[in-house]
């Protein structure tokens, strides 16, 4: 049996009168591939929202297993959240445009890179250690994924398919223990949602990490996940595996209809 990675227990998050998550627990375990699916106003981006902690929780908590204990991640900033182990995508994607594809790949690896002031404003030998590092590391992450002959294009440049490849990568440079991909299927085409089903199954494979996703394809989710939840107007109304959820009369009703 798989050990707990990340628990999120009695989530709620309101907007004013208005409450887009709702007492939702959920947890994700180790090396497995989570779905989050739902209609469209489910509370599924809310929740991302609130486990990477753009946005904050009203009320509930959110834990991390980690070899030194149980860290609480309640009241974190994102980027600290990130250092923890916990990366994301976005809906929409939020590439570094005018930057060349290997520096949107070396920006996210500067948590793991630490360089002090002094080293940064000197350019000391090691400024230039940890730099010929990054780029490394970048480069390394960029041949596995079939980006390399890319590495100096403008992120701008690249087909959208590839765009959304790069957004992938650049949450691995900052070496997480959980992926939350939100929708990257989204505006893709059937060749780059079949390349992505593809990438979905080698991250996990050669990683050996978590992957949680949100996804409206469901040809793309009930080819790849492990385990699924279902929401509905914020709050949990299925959980169970692609098959449990396939023949779940309420979720049949709720979403997946004649796909189900």
């Amino acid at each position: 049996m798989s050990s707990p990675l990340l628990t999120a227990q009695q989530l709620v998050k309101s907007f004013g009168g208005l409450t887009a998550v709702s007492n939702v627990s959920v947890h994700f375990d180790q090396n497995e591939l989570v779905g989050l699916i739902g209609p469209n106003g489910a509370g599924k981006t809310t929740l991302f929202n609130l486990l990477t902690g753009v946005t904050p929780v009203t009320s509930g908590a959110i834990s991390l297993y980690t070899d030194n204990g149980v860290q609480t991640l309640n009241g974190k900033r994102p980027a600290e959240i990130a250092q923890a182990g916990l990366s994301r995508t976005f809906q929409n994607i939020r590439l570094f445009k005018e930057l060349s594809v290997l520096d949107n790949v070396r920006i996210a690896m500067t948590n793991h890179y630490r360089e002090g002031l002094l080293t940064s404003i000197f350019r000391t030998p090691k400024f230039y250690r940890t730099e010929a590092a990054m780029t490394a590391a970048a480069q390394k992450l960029l041949a596995i994924f079939d980006l390399t002959e890319v590495a100096d294009q403008p992120a701008k440049n690249l087909p959208y398919g590839i765009q959304r490849r790069l957004e992938i990568v650049r949450a691995l440079a900052t070496k997480p223990k959980i992926l939350f991909l939100d929708e990257p299927a989204a505006g893709m085409n059937p060749e780059e949602t079949a390349d992505l089903t593809r990438l979905i199954r080698q991250i996990q494979h050669d990683f050996h990490i978590t992957i949680v996703l949100i996804e409206h394809d469901m040809s793309l989710v009930m080819n790849v996940v492990e385990r699924l939840y279902v929401l509905e107007h914020g709050a949990l109304l299925a959980e169970g595996t692609p098959t449990e959820i396939q023949q779940n009369p309420a979720v049949i009703k709720a979403y997946l209809g004649d796909e189900a």
